[in-house]
């Protein structure tokens, strides 16, 4: 007996220890539930604050949202169940036609295709004709069903002709009201008059304020769109240029390793060098904040050809380009030397910069093998077949530059080789956009030391860039 009692009174303290536990994680959870809910709260009113949180329209507005105004019609229907109306039946009726017709024409309002149909222009012209004919026919609370069908008019008839019509109808409840009613059937007019302009201008307003938000939306998608395809091209011009100087410049200090420490080691300062600023690039890349400088991609590609084995020159003439312009010029060096390195096989590039005081070109000519045929080549020499080489890179150069009013073409130089022109006006106009306009200059890579051995192998591909 003893024994049971024990048991069941450990059983007991067993079930009101896990009881208290219970409670005491419920206690818990309800408060971390609340934290978060004080959390989440405080974020969202900060980021609607900020504007980044869409505001909800809610439903779009329909016919159930002008059913309530049938109320005005209660003083009639009382007068029928108290046998104040003179044939109680033909007033039944045409209650019933004008409640169906009202209904039909308001909830065929919201659409703009049934609102312009004939079906619901017929309807309204019929709800028109009941309402007048009621009016005349009993006055009193029965002349409320003009201001009704002003509404309905409003509902329906949004558009130039609209005060000439609401006009019209406020005239013609006036006049019917004044025939049953005398001068007091003013207030029926005007009445009428309001309903008709107050419902046309708020539904217009309504429809308004939804296409604003709805070319809002579609705005910020471009936007998005937009922002992307402008990453992707930086982001590709980036990793062109920069992994193409270092694999050369990797190349070229493998060669020179075993006989020349010192040359070797300034390669690879230059590839540090040129991987610190490949990073410090892309970051500013992501923000959009990057600028390229045409003196520092004039001094990186003088840079990049020579450790290429490519003689380089580079000649500039006339006044400066402006910054937007020289920004877009540096994408067009960046881009061309690029190309020339992994693809070309030449011994010499030419760079030229001609300004005058409305337009400024820039040349890129080298003396490789072009752009003709359809192999593939070593790059190291020159082969009489290699792929084309106008890729990604020159086709979005190409939509940059005709962006900012400008061109840019590529392919086989007169002389043989491969020449890539790019013109630009000399001040772009504030409205041209040069997606590189707000971007930080770069720096300037130590410029190595000129191998002697011949230009290292270079894989080719068919594309301009990576």
């Amino acid at each position: 007996m003893t024994r049971s009692f024990e048991e069941w009174r450990r059983a007991q303290a067993c079930r009101l220890d896990a009881w208290r536990s219970a409670f005491r994680e419920g206690r818990k959870q309800q408060r971390y539930w609340k934290d978060d809910k004080q959390r989440l709260k405080a974020e969202y009113k900060a980021a609607r604050k900020a504007g980044q949180v869409p505001e909800d329209p809610g439903p779009p507005a329909n016919g159930f949202s002008l059913l309530p105004w049938l109320l005005m019609g209660m003083g009639a229907f009382s007068n029928l169940f108290q046998g104040k109306a003179a044939n109680p039946w033909i007033g039944g009726l045409g209650l019933l036609t004008f409640n169906s017709l009202y209904i039909y024409v308001v909830f065929h309002a919201f659409a703009k295709d049934r609102r312009d149909a004939l079906q619901t222009r017929l309807a309204l012209a019929g709800l028109g004709t009941v309402a007048c004919a009621l009016a005349l026919g009993y006055g009193d609370s029965w002349l409320l069903f003009l201001p009704l069908f002003g509404l309905a008019t409003g509902a329906v008839l949004r558009g130039r002709d609209l005060r000439t019509l609401g006009t019209a109808v406020a005239v013609l409840a006036g006049v019917i009201a004044c025939v049953r009613d005398g001068w007091d059937g003013l207030t029926i007019a005007y009445a009428t008059w309001i309903s008709t302009m107050v419902t046309a201008a708020i539904l217009s307003l309504s429809d308004a304020v939804r296409e604003l938000r709805a070319a809002r939306e579609e705005l910020a998608r471009r936007a998005v769109e937009e922002e992307r395809l402008r990453f992707s091209r930086d982001l590709h011009d980036l990793l062109g240029h920069t992994l193409s100087v270092i694999v050369v410049k990797s190349e070229a200090a493998r060669r020179l390793a075993a006989r020349d420490m010192d040359a070797a080691l300034s390669h690879v300062t230059d590839i540090e060098a040129v991987g610190r600023q490949a990073l410090t690039e892309i970051r500013e890349a992501v923000t959009g904040y990057r600028e390229g400088s045409l003196v520092t991609e004039l001094d990186r590609a003088r840079s990049a050809l020579t450790a290429a084995g490519v003689e380089p020159s580079v000649s500039r003439s006339g006044p400066p380009p402006e910054p937007q312009t020289a920004a877009l010029l540096g994408w067009v060096v960046r881009e061309a030397v690029t190309n020339v390195v992994r693809h070309s096989g030449a011994t010499q590039c030419q760079i030229t910069v001609t300004g005058s005081p409305e337009r400024v070109r820039l040349t890129v000519a080298d003396n490789g093998a072009g752009g003709s045929g359809g192999g593939s080549g070593s790059g190291t020499g020159g082969d009489d077949c290699r792929p084309p080489r106008v890729g990604t890179g020159l086709t979005g150069l190409r939509e940059r530059l005709a962006t900012a009013g400008g061109s840019l073409t590529a392919g086989p130089g007169p002389r043989g080789g491969f020449r890539v022109t790019a013109e630009l006006p000399t001040a772009l106009s504030p409205e041209q956009p040069t997606e590189l306009s707000t971007q930080a200059p770069m720096h300037q890579t130590s410029a190595p030391q000129e191998p002697t051995d011949s230009a290292p192998s270079v894989a080719v591909g068919p594309n301009l860039g990576p």
